[in-house]
Order: C-alpha cells, then sequence, then structure tokens
C-alpha cells in the first residue's frame, strides 16, 4: 500500500468519522454524549497526526529522495513475495 493511498484512506475514515459524529448530534443521553467527546477528541488528534505525518513524508522525501525510492522498491519486493506465496 502506498503511502498516498494510506494518506487517503485516513482521510476517508476522519470524513467517515465526522459524518457519523453529524448524524447523531441529535442523540440525547449521557453515555452518548460521552461517546461523542471521546470520538471528537480522538478525531482532532486523528486529523492534527496526519497533517503532520504528511508534512513530515514530504520533507523525508524531499531531503532523501534515492532513500524514499529504496524503501518503496523494498516495500513492493516484499509484498510481491508475499502476494506470490498463493
Amino acid at each position: 500500500m502506498t503511502n498516498e493511498k494510506l494518506t487517503r484512506d485516513l482521510r476517508a475514515v476522519v470524513t467517515d468519522a465526522e459524518d457519523l459524529l453529524k448524524a447523531t448530534a441529535g442523540q440525547a443521553g449521557e453515555r452518548v454524549e460521552k461517546a461523542r467527546a471521546r470520538a471528537e477528541e480522538s478525531l482532532n488528534l486523528a486529523r492534527a497526526s496526519l497533517q503532520n505525518a504528511g508534512t513530515q513524508l514530504n520533507e523525508q522525501v524531499r531531503q532523501n529522495p534515492w532513500t524514499a525510492i529504496g524503501v518503496a522498491a523494498g516495500a513492493a519486493l516484499v509484498l510481491g513475495i508475499l502476494l506470490g506465496r498463493k
């Protein structure tokens, strides 16, 4: 899985979680409110981490493009070997 695809997938999860929080906004009850509060906090942390990881990854790739190519090639080789075992 490429970093780009992973980032897209994580963004989709964040978007889905936001939609879920909006959909349950009218729900009442102490348990629901606590769950929503925890979910919102986790969502904010995930969003910040995703943004930070993207920035760091961008900087690393720009500073070490050949290393990034080598890591991607190695990951592709391992993935190819694992998928070829079937």
